[in-house]
């Protein structure tokens, strides 16, 4: 192990949150919990995880309760006695290895399309009744029905504390429900919620009032959407920073400043050297993880970040450079941690050369 990379294996704390290093696990849908249950593979499949080192494990997207928050019968619930169950299966089995787990709470917004297959009685909903092409889809929530969500991401909130776990994501990036109300091309509403940071810190509030004022709020949010990766939600550091002041004064402990690429710059004309993890950490005042492509000679092509390609294992220096430049505080990996659950550990020991290289069909098969 690098003295470097030891850096990386220095414990965290966020509230409630302590973790044994900066290490996580980043949320990858997956779809393997029929009728939104996750099962004793599910719990496997983030134990080993959690064996490998990894300090916290975001789990994949899991449905908060309400009827059109997206097309998939085999996602993960947020909801219900069984899924309960389920996921304090979950929950145990990475607990008994050290780790700390937390969900991500998920409503797909436009992004669920209108598939007759897919419950054709519902329809889709977003803030302006708009797909992510400006097109028309479904229909534009009102007042009340943005009130009710607010209230499902509560209650989805307050199940993961009951269930055990350690803290909880709200998915508000890659041009699901939450950032579809950041995005002026999404938001044309001329209410309360047309002011784009009105919706997701009314659930950031609901949230904190929910689990109480010791558990961790993590908050992914993103420039680019779902195959539109030149989207902005902030087109300079000072755009940015009234989102992400918002959010934090609200409640959030962490942000997620999600990316393709970690290490590109957010704002060249600003700074030729600062991430978005970067900046969001300088004008947030908050921790910050960092997360697109590590370990990987491939950039990722898919929005939940999978990737349909072969990527080989690749060197870590210029992560560990930004984390050295305080860049970020918290690392997440993704599809290098699919191929290979003992990336972390294989790392602090010194055997990086034998890491897995990344195989898609690595998501098709729980390892």
């Amino acid at each position: 192990m690098t003295e470097t990379f030891a850096s990386l294996l220095t414990p965290f704390a966020a509230r409630n949150l302590t973790l044994p290093n900066r290490v996580v696990m980043a949320p990858m849908t997956r779809m393997f919990s029929p009728a939104g249950v996750p099962g004793d593979d599910v719990a496997e499949y983030y134990r080993k995880r959690a064996a490998g080192g990894v300090g916290l494990i975001i789990t994949e997207g899991a449905y908060i309760p309400d009827p059109a928050v997206g097309p998939g019968r085999r996602i993960p619930h947020l909801y219900g006695d069984d899924a309960a169950a389920g996921w304090a299966k979950v929950v145990d089995q990475v607990h008994a290895e050290g780790g700390k787990i937390a969900p991500q709470l998920w409503h797909l917004g436009a992004v669920r399309g209108d598939n007759p297959k897919y419950r054709p009685e519902v329809e889709s909903v977003s803030p302006s009744g708009l797909a992510l092409d400006g097109s028309p889809l479904g229909r534009a929530l009102t007042t009340t029905d943005v009130d009710a969500l607010v209230e499902a991401y509560a209650s989805a909130a307050k199940f993961a504390v009951e269930v055990g776990f350690d803290g909880l994501e709200l998915h508000g990036a890659h041009g699901y429900l939450l950032d579809q109300f950041l995005w002026r091309n999404t938001n044309r509403r001329t209410d309360e919620y047309g002011e784009p940071t009105a919706f997701p810190t009314a659930v950031v509030r609901a949230v904190r009032d929910a689990v109480g004022p010791d558990f961790a709020i993590i908050y992914r949010f993103s420039q680019w959407k779902s195959d539109q990766y030149a989207a902005r939600i902030a087109d300079t550091p000072g755009e940015l920073g009234e989102i992400v002041t918002a959010l934090t004064d609200a409640g959030v402990d962490i942000l997620h400043a999600s990316t393709r690429r970690f290490g590109d710059v957010a704002f060249p004309d600003a700074d030729e050297h600062l991430t978005l993890a970067g900046w969001t950490r300088k004008l947030a005042s908050v921790p910050t993880i960092t997360v697109g492509s590590v370990g990987l000679d491939q950039v990722f092509t898919s929005s939940q970040g999978v990737g349909s390609t072969s990527a080989a294992a690749a060197g870590i220096d210029a992560l560990l450079t930004g984390f050295d430049a305080d860049q970020f505080d918290l690392v997440a990996i993704g599809r290098a941690l699919l191929s290979d659950p003992d990336w972390v550990r294989k790392h602090a020991e010194g055997r990086a050369d034998e890491i897995v290289a990344y195989d898609p069909t690595f998501r098709d098969r729980l390892i």
